[in-house]
């Protein structure tokens, strides 16, 4: 099961800072996996960006980071507030965990 947990647009001085001239979406959502009757919680995060010509979409989906649904949240919080990629959101739920 997938649920919806924030989105936000890439800040105009971030994307100006990296030479990028076109929105940038950034969606987080928390996914939940049933095992054992344990619930076991992951994220997937998905970049949308709004180019003249077309749309492109990236997404990354780490499943069984954590069987804590307040762990969770707080990950995917961090996530929103720091724009995070789906490039970098491994290396960063690495961090965030230790």
């Amino acid at each position: 099961m997938k649920s919806f947990f924030g989105g936000t647009y890439v800040g105009k001085d971030t994307l100006a800072n990296n030479n990028i001239y076109y929105p940038i979406r950034l969606e987080y959502y928390k996914t939940e996996q049933v095992e054992n009757y344990k619930s076991v919680y992951g994220i997937e995060v998905v970049k949308t960006e709004y180019k003249e010509d077309k749309v492109n979409v990236e997404n990354k989906v780490i499943d069984k980071i954590t069987d804590e649904e307040n762990t969770i949240n707080k990950i995917l919080e961090k996530f929103r507030e720091g724009e995070i990629t789906p490039a970098v959101s491994e290396e960063m739920i690495e961090e965030l965990l230790k």
